[in-house]
């Protein structure tokens, strides 16, 4: 069976457009955002508001280092920490695009950045989550 162009156009087309699609969804959530980081109160020193006695005993070791970069600014050992969290699983409360960041919480022997995040809400951040299933669940904390 011979096809010839007029046929194959439309296909080609189609291709385009949904390759199109794609990259700009993705490419949207991969841009950096100017998130402040999050602030040490001013009676206490920073090195102090990580401290694992004072976070929930749900997060990993790793998480107070995640969130000492978080506060500091960076930087970042992934290209991805700090950029806007789209919530498409919508188990987070809804909020405007751009309210959420993400953040790669290091996993122990992995190849990749794992399925450990740390997503903050708000412009100063005020509500933090975590998750150690890749989106699946959430669990808030507040960082001291």
């Amino acid at each position: 069976m011979q096809r010839t162009w007029k046929t194959l156009l439309p296909l080609i087309v189609l291709t385009l457009i949904v390759g199109y699609l794609y990259t700009q969804r993705h490419s949207a959530t991969t841009q950096p955002a100017a998130t402040p980081p999050i602030a040490a109160p001013a009676d206490q020193p920073e090195s102090n508001t990580t401290s694992s006695a004072q976070l929930p005993a749900f997060l990993p070791p790793e998480a107070r280092h995640t969130l000492a970069l978080i506060a500091s600014g960076g930087p970042f050992p992934h290209r991805q920490d700090g950029v806007v969290f789209g919530n498409y699983e919508h188990l987070l409360p809804a909020k405007p695009r751009g309210y959420y960041h993400e953040y790669t919480v290091e996993t122990p022997g992995a190849r990749d950045r794992g399925a450990r995040r740390i997503i903050t809400g708000g412009n100063p951040p005020d509500v933090c989550y975590y998750t150690d299933d890749h989106y699946r669940s959430f669990r808030e904390f507040t960082v001291p």
